[in-house]
């Protein structure tokens, strides 16, 4: 799709932002520019206002009315452009105020993302009344659980495991839930957590409105949505497009694993960075990392799935407000998670899936903001680059060996 075409596709059911977003359903895609334009409750538009937002993200413009319309929607966009705003502010519209009972259920596949998202749509609805979102995700209390969905809450979010278990306790009550919403869709629908969702859709209404939010939607995904939504709203983004205009990437070959070490403590003296979050293939990895730079003096945190979840919140609070500037981690973090300070990216260790490459490099550059990406590669694994590269169509360039810090200025 070419930028010269734009005006012509917006009339034939395709739009874009830039040549990136494509539509592809059975009616024109509304695009509505302003909040104030969103048939929107007052009190939801004071929380949007409140919690900074002027204008809505482009996919805000084009997936929020398909929601608030009780379209089924599969929402693609990529990362940091706003889908989480999207789908909380569609599923808060959808709310009765009057019904203390569930009426929304939002998805994740971390608790760390759960969490995040509870906090976002808590903000952006603190002036609605009545409100009562519950945060249902292993490591916290069933007890504290069980009470607060018995008393009655409204919007419900948490991971897969956590909310079937109140299911199968009789506490969540699905009788009149009117939307669900599967953050990172891919993942979701992926072998790991599956079975779960289809077991907590056989407990739903048959008329409950499914919602998918991602950035990235492989073509079995959209496969299996085809088993559980009618006619959705479809907003995707062609595999090509995918890659972040706002960050640039970069690799260095360090030919044999052994002198990675070495290549990240010469990147440590040369740029200056805001924050960077260091990914590594295993919790292994990351641990002997981080013993490693520990002894060389350098200050980094770490995170990954075999942490407690207090140690896990405490370490992402602590990188959230500043007070670590460097994160050591496992693809735990590489979905959703908003630091906005992080300017690099550095893959110590390639993805083994190819997708968690835009999640991992889109952890920079949030929101418009430039960010880069810094990939190491030995010479057994540089066929791995090549073909994210063909994946893409994108092209990494080798890191320059002087003026680092100028670069990344």
């Amino acid at each position: 799709m070419k930028a010269n075409t734009h005006e012509e596709e917006l009339k034939t059911d395709m739009v874009a932002e830039t040549p990136t977003f494509g539509h592809q359903g059975d009616d024109h895609l509304e695009v509505v520019e302003r909040f104030d334009d969103m048939d929107l409750k007052e009190r939801l538009l004071r929380g949007i206002y409140a919690y900074g937002w002027e204008a809505p993200s482009f996919i805000q413009q084009c997936a929020i009315r398909p929601v608030i319309k009780n379209r089924d929607t599969i929402a693609q966009a990529q990362s940091g452009k706003g889908k989480t705003g999207a789908f909380c502010i569609g599923t808060l519209e959808l709310l009765d105020g009057e019904n203390p009972w569930p009426q929304a259920v939002i998805l994740s596949p971390t608790r760390d993302l759960a969490r995040q998202t509870y906090n976002v749509i808590n903000a952006l609805g603190q002036f609605m009344d009545n409100l009562k979102v519950h945060l249902c995700i292993g490591g916290t209390s069933v007890r504290d659980g069980i009470t607060a969905l018995r008393n009655g809450v409204q919007v419900v979010v948490g991971t897969p495991g956590r909310i079937l278990d109140m299911q199968c306790r009789g506490v969540l009550d699905m009788t009149q839930l009117k939307v669900i919403v599967l953050d990172e869709a891919d993942e979701m629908l992926s072998r790991g957590f599956k079975e779960n969702v289809y077991e907590i859709f056989s407990h739903m209404p048959q008329d409950v409105q499914v919602c998918l939010f991602s950035a990235t939607m492989p073509n079995e995904v959209l496969g299996i949505t085809q088993k559980f939504m009618r006619t959705p709203a479809t907003i995707l983004v062609k595999a090509q497009d995918l890659t972040l205009d706002g960050i640039r990437q970069f690799y260095v070959n360090v030919s044999l694993e052994q002198h990675k070490f070495e290549c990240l403590k010469d990147l440590y003296e040369n740029i200056s960075i805001s924050q960077c979050i260091i990914y590594l293939a295993s919790k292994k990895r990351a641990e002997w990392l981080n013993e490693a730079l520990t002894r060389e003096d350098f200050m980094v945190s770490m995170i990954h799935g075999g942490l407690d979840w207090d140690e896990r919140k405490a370490v992402m609070d602590e990188f959230r407000e500043g007070r670590s500037r460097v994160l050591l981690s496992t693809d735990l973090t590489a979905r959703g998670i908003d630091v906005y300070g992080v300017n690099l990216v550095i893959n110590y260790d390639l993805p083994n899936i190819r997708e968690n490459y835009i999640h991992r490099i889109g952890r920079s550059g949030r929101y418009g903001r430039k960010g880069n990406a810094i990939n190491f590669i030995t010479d057994r694994d540089a066929h791995q680059l090549m073909e994210i590269e063909r994946f893409y169509s994108t092209s990494i360039e080798e890191l320059p060996g002087d003026n680092l810090d100028a670069l990344f200025a």
